[in-house]
C-alpha cells in the first residue's frame, strides 16, 4: 500500500488595513450620477410644464403647501385674513337723552323711536345709535301720549299679495333666482309698499310718518291677488281683534267690471244660485252700477271674507271679469287712495 502525504503550507499573516475615509453624501452621489449619465452625455432638455428646480433655501425657511400653478395660470393668490371691525365709540343715544330728560331709560327709548330727539339736527330713530360729541337736541313738545298703535290703509295693486304672508326677497318684488328655465316669479308682496316714499300726500290725518309704524303690522282680511283695492295693516290689537270676530257680518263692497253689456236679468243665475241650500253661499247684494256696450260695472255686497266667490257667480251667468277692486270694508271706504298707496287711519274712522 502506498501511502500520500499531504503537506500543509503554514496560515499567512493577517494584515488589517486602516479603513478609508468615507466622503461626505453630497460628494458620494455626484459621481454616481456622473456614472449613470455620462460624462460625454450632454444633458436633456426639461420638459413643457415639468417644474424647474428651485434654488436652495436657507435653513430654517419654510414655504407652504401650494397647489402648483399649471401652464397658462398665474401664480394662486394666497388668501387674506378680513380686517378686523373696528370698535363702536361714543354712548348710546338712550343714555344721552336720560342725561338730557333726566328720565328713565325705557322713557327715552320711546322719546327717540317717538320721533322727537334730533342729532346735528338730523331726526335719529335708533335708541342704539352712538354718539360723541354730537349735538343732540330734543322737541319742546315731546309727548310719549302719542306713541300709540297706528292702523295703515293700502291700496293694493293687482298682481300683489294681500300681505297676509311674510315679506321675504323673493315676493318683495327682487328678482328669482335663476337656473330652472321657465321658473314662475312669485308674485309681490303689498307689505313692501309701505315706505314713506308710498305714503299718500292728501293723507286726512297730521299723523308724523315714522320707521316704528312699519313693524309688528298685522293685516287679517283677504284678498284675491289679481283684485286691486283696499287692506288692512294695523299694530292695533283692538283693531285685528274687530277684522277677525266680526268679519262674518262685516259688509265687503266690491266694484267688478266684466265684459260687454249687461242686463238685470242676466244677473238672475246669481240669485238662483244664492237661494240654492245646496251650495249654502253667504249673503250677497249684486246689482249693475252702469254699462256700455264694451264692459259693464257690478256692484257686489258680500257679508264675510269669501275670495274667489265673486269669480265663481260671475261664472254661473256666463260674465267674463276684466278687474275687481274692493272699494269699502265695513264702515271705512277706500275713497279717493290712489293705487299703491297708503294713509293712516284717522281716529273718527271705524269698522
Amino acid at each position: 500500500m502506498t501511502r500520500t502525504t499531504l503537506k500543509l503550507k503554514p496560515a499567512a499573516k493577517t494584515v488589517r488595513k486602516a479603513p478609508t475615509p468615507r466622503p461626505p453624501p453630497s460628494a458620494a452621489r455626484a459621481p454616481a450620477a456622473t456614472a449613470r449619465t455620462g460624462a460625454s452625455r450632454p444633458a436633456s432638455p426639461p420638459r413643457a410644464g415639468a417644474p424647474r428646480p428651485s434654488a436652495a433655501r436657507p435653513a430654517g425657511t419654510h414655504t407652504p403647501n401650494a397647489r402648483p400653478a399649471r401652464s397658462g395660470e398665474g401664480p394662486v393668490p394666497r388668501p387674506r385674513t378680513p380686517p378686523k371691525p373696528l370698535p363702536d365709540t361714543g354712548e348710546r343715544l338712550s343714555k344721552k337723552v336720560m342725561q338730557l330728560k333726566d328720565c328713565s331709560r325705557k322713557e327715552a327709548e320711546q322719546y327717540i323711536e317717538g320721533g322727537w330727539v334730533q342729532v346735528n339736527g338730523v331726526v335719529v330713530e335708533e335708541p342704539q345709535h352712538r354718539v360723541d360729541r354730537e349735538t343732540i337736541t330734543l322737541d319742546p313738545n315731546a309727548s310719549l301720549m302719542e306713541l300709540t298703535p297706528v292702523t295703515l290703509l293700502l291700496n293694493k295693486p293687482a298682481g300683489h299679495t294681500d300681505g297676509l304672508e311674510e315679506l321675504t326677497p323673493l315676493n318683495a318684488g327682487s328678482p328669482a333666482r335663476t337656473g330652472a328655465p321657465g321658473r314662475k316669479v312669485p308674485p309681490a308682496n303689498a307689505r313692501a309698499l309701505l315706505t314713506p316714499a308710498n305714503h299718500w300726500e292728501g293723507d286726512p290725518t297730521d299723523t308724523r310718518v315714522l320707521k316704528r309704524h312699519f313693524h309688528h303690522l298685522e293685516a287679517d282680511v283677504e284678498l284675491e291677488t289679481g283684485a286691486t283695492g283696499l287692506v288692512v295693516f294695523t299694530q292695533d290689537w283692538r283693531t285685528t281683534r274687530k277684522l277677525t270676530e266680526d268679519m262674518s257680518t262685516m259688509e265687503h263692497e266690491f266694484l267688478v267690471e266684466v265684459k260687454g253689456e249687461v242686463q238685470p236679468d242676466a244677473l238672475k243665475p246669481i240669485g238662483y244660485a244664492l237661494k240654492d241650500e245646496r251650495l249654502d253661499l253667504p249673503q250677497v247684494k249684486v246689482s249693475v252700477n252702469s254699462t256700455t256696450p264694451e264692459s259693464s260695472r257690478l256692484r257686489f255686497a258680500i257679508k264675510g271674507s269669501h275670495p274667489g266667490l265673486i269669480a265663481f257667480l260671475c261664472e254661473k251667468a256666463g260674465l267674463q271679469i276684466l278687474g275687481m277692486k274692493r272699494i269699502r270694508l265695513g264702515r271705512v271706504a277706500l275713497s279717493d287712495l290712489p293705487v299703491g298707496q297708503w294713509r293712516y287711519l284717522a281716529g273718527w274712522e271705524k269698522f
